[in-house]
């Protein structure tokens, strides 16, 4: 056979290049060919699946202190990752963030540079972030969105949900309360009328728009397109082209459950897979939610035990794959 290893990354515990690896050694020992995709939704990983960092700035964190940040610019593409310079990792998980001080001022920071250096294409990964300001922080850094006439801004979004919902679905993942959740949202609900009024944008009606704590839906409103982020990415790396030659494609990511099929990388590999009439196979640290009725699904948690998986993905992919692949074969190993 030959199998292209597309996984997204499994957060907190290997890359989607390493998963990738993984994916590959399995079957080159298993008498197979791979070809390896790494892949991203718009989250963490977004710039590594496009190229990875080729400069750094010095920017505003999420909390107002400064952070280095690595993004890309390369033959007018410009290539930002929100996470490198507002994500909640830079302000310390949820229990060292402030989330209702939290800025995008530092995406903001980046896209002008990005401008200034001579991009007429922007894409902007926007997922981990400690932030629910609406992209207030960014916008304020932007001014009227005039610097960005001609630049062709695309918002690589990782889920679908709608501006003044952003509170309530992400808030107490960044470490809102519950009365903090509510001054968010009431705060989202009066950026809309903002937004309307200084751009004549209706943020509120656009799927997409509360990624990243409303960021997309604020640079939605200077001009800027939201698509899934797995699109623009499945686009950069040629997916579809790689497929015509697969036999297998094998997927994975953390965890699969019924949102892995809503505009995430997993969900997005099987659509495409099931378009060219390919096998797909996914591998996950846990299964949820009756995902296997949707995809075939490999748990890591129940093959390997779940600390092994938490703490040792890479290996416990190579050893499931190592026996499926063999099995394909008909020599078990």
């Amino acid at each position: 056979m030959h199998i292209v290893a597309a996984p997204d990354k499994f957060k907190g515990s290997a890359t989607a290049a390493q998963i990738a690896g993984a994916v590959t050694s399995a079957a080159v020992e298993s008498g197979h060919t791979s070809t390896e995709v790494p892949l991203a939704d718009g989250g963490e990983g977004t710039l590594e699946a496009l190229g990875g960092g080729n400069r750094t700035s010095t920017v505003t964190g999420p909390l107002g202190d400064p952070v280095v940040a690595k993004w890309r610019l390369e033959n007018g593409v410009g290539v930002i990752e929100m996470a490198q310079s507002s994500g909640l990792v830079l302000a310390g998980g949820p229990k060292g963030n402030d989330p209702m001080a939290a800025t995008t001022a530092g995406v903001g920071e980046l896209i002008a540079q990005a401008v200034d250096g001579g991009a007429t294409s922007i894409i902007i990964g926007v997922g981990g972030s400690a932030t629910t300001d609406g992209g207030l922080g960014a916008i304020d850094v932007l001014g009227s969105g005039q610097r960005l006439r001609g630049v062709d801004v695309i918002v690589a979004c990782d889920v679908r949900t709608r501006f003044t919902a952003a509170a309530a679905v992400f808030g107490p993942q960044k470490g809102a309360t519950r009365a903090q959740v509510t001054m968010l949202g009431n705060r989202l609900e009066a950026l809309v009328d903002t937004y309307k009024e200084r751009f004549g944008v209706d943020v509120s009606a656009l799927d997409r728009a509360g990624a990243a704590g409303g960021l997309a839906g604020g640079l939605a409103a200077i001009g800027a397109r939201l698509v899934d982020g797995f699109d623009v990415v499945a686009e950069h790396v040629g997916l579809e082209a790689v497929l015509e030659s697969a036999d297998l494609i094998v997927t994975g990511e953390g965890f699969i459950d019924d949102e892995s099929f809503d505009g995430k990388v997993v969900g997005g590999v099987a659509r495409l897979a099931q378009l060219h009439e390919v096998p797909v196979l996914a591998v996950a640290g846990q299964v949820f939610d009756g995902a296997q009725d949707r995809i075939d699904a490999i748990s890591l948690a129940d093959s390997c035990g779940l600390d092994r998986a938490l703490e040792a993905p890479e290996s416990c992919v190579h050893e499931v794959l190592r026996r499926r692949f063999s099995e394909a074969t008909g020599e078990v190993r």
